[in-house]
């Protein structure tokens, strides 16, 4: 018997934290389910998304054709609520197209020269917060990615973390509640951060690799000041795009290895699947991310009860840290060896494995997941081989309350101590 079609959901009086202030973006999206069921609508003046949390639901949800319902459109619609319009415009070299599998090499090359000057400014011993360590490497292992070993080094690599600070994608999704502020100065100093970037990567050569590719992409452009631009600002979102969430993940893993003696001596023993394990886990606990589609053609979505009719213009999505952790008993902790490859091991009660996800499912999987997971199996080893670390925070580091996208984001200070073994 086919499901009843009605045009929308139930709509519910909670508001997402970029229509108004909300204490905790997660709990209140929570609390909207709790009243509502697993389907339902939350609205603000012309913004109007479409919740699902049944297997079926979410099914469909992963399901939906890109040219109906996309996701490339929601994500640029979000960043765009921080970054400068300038940075997406006239793009030759997208962030998709660095990811393919024969890249991994070379990103793992520059991860382990990014290593090698990490642990020589660590030095013996020391403090270190555990993100401001990983933020640092994910900005020095990009930069010599897309942009040169140049960029990665000395004044342009210090002058180049200051300017991708303020230019930061992810702020749009950490803090939705500073959009506002954002957006009624004119994203004054994204702009002025942006300049920055391209004065100092304008005069900076490429490498043999990935930057070549960067550089070849502008090579018809007659105009050289034009050309030296464009690939500044390919650069630019080459780097705002792919790593704003590694370098957070990676935060995760070491806090988790560091909770867990037995798996800390599996790495230390030299069991690299059991890493790459870890890092799985850690992202999917970690994560705070809405996944999201705009509807751009009118689309029809079956929760398994109802089917909804969705005109354009709406957002279909759903939450995974409202999934991930409680889709079926024992998601709540951590445990690297429920998972065999990229894959989640059969889980019982888990009614569809779509339910549970660390980079995504299907065409819409994260396409750095396997780069990701390799740079985070390599930092992980290398700095746990390096030095014996001890955590200095106490009680498990919280996310930032108001954070809905992405991987979390620490809410205060983690620090760690450090010593070479």
């Amino acid at each position: 018997m086919p499901t009843p079609i009605v045009p929308v959901p139930p709509l519910a009086a909670q508001a997402l934290p970029w229509h108004r202030e909300v204490a905790d973006a997660v709990a209140t999206v929570a609390e909207a389910r709790r009243e509502h069921g697993d389907t339902f609508a939350i609205s603000h003046d012309r913004d109007h998304y479409l919740f699902t949390f049944s297997a079926s639901g979410v099914e469909a949800f992963y399901a939906l054709p890109e040219d109906v319902a996309s996701k490339g459109v929601a994500d640029y619609l979000m960043l765009r609520r921080k970054l400068p319009d300038s940075l997406f415009e006239g793009r030759r070299t997208l962030p998709g197209t660095l990811f393919r599998r024969d890249d991994v090499a070379d990103y793992l090359a520059h991860l382990d020269a990014a290593l090698d000057v990490t642990l020589a400014e660590m030095g013996e011993r020391g403090e270190v917060d555990v993100f401001d360590l990983t933020r640092r490497l994910g900005h020095r292992l990009g930069l010599a990615s897309w942009a040169g070993t140049a960029a990665a080094r000395g004044e342009a690599f210090e002058r180049l973390v200051v300017a991708f600070d303020v230019l930061d994608g992810s702020d749009a999704f950490v803090h939705p509640d500073a959009m506002a502020a954002v957006a009624a100065s004119g994203k004054a100093a994204e702009l002025a951060a942006l300049e920055e970037v391209v004065e100092v990567l304008v005069p900076l050569a490429p490498d043999d690799g990935l930057s070549g590719r960067v550089h070849a992409a502008w090579a018809d452009e007659p105009d050289d000041a034009a050309r030296r631009r464009g690939i500044a600002l390919d650069v630019a979102l080459l780097h705002v795009a792919s790593m704003s969430n590694l370098h957070a993940a990676l935060g995760w893993a070491l806090v988790d290895l560091l909770s867990h003696p037995a798996s800390l001596a599996r790495l230390r023993a030299g069991d690299t699947d059991h890493a790459s394990r870890c890092a799985l886990e850690s992202t999917r606990l970690a994560q705070r991310s809405i996944m999201a589609r705009t509807v751009l053609a009118p689309v029809s979505l079956d929760d398994g009860t109802t089917t909804y009719a969705v005109p354009p213009g709406w957002t279909i999505a759903t939450l995974l840290p409202l999934l991930n952790t409680s889709a079926a008993p024992g998601l709540e902790g951590w445990d690297p060896d429920r998972w065999d490859r990229h894959r989640l091991r059969d889980v019982e009660g888990l009614a569809s494995p779509r339910l549970v996800t660390a980079f995504g499912h299907g065409r819409h999987t994260c396409p750095a997941q396997p780069f990701s997971l390799a740079a985070m199996s390599t930092a992980m080893v290398r700095l746990v081989e390096a030095y014996d670390l001890t955590p200095l925070w106490g009680s498990h580091p919280a996310p930032v309350p108001a954070q809905i996208g992405g991987v979390a984001r620490a809410a205060g200070p983690v620090p760690v101590a450090y010593a070479a073994r």
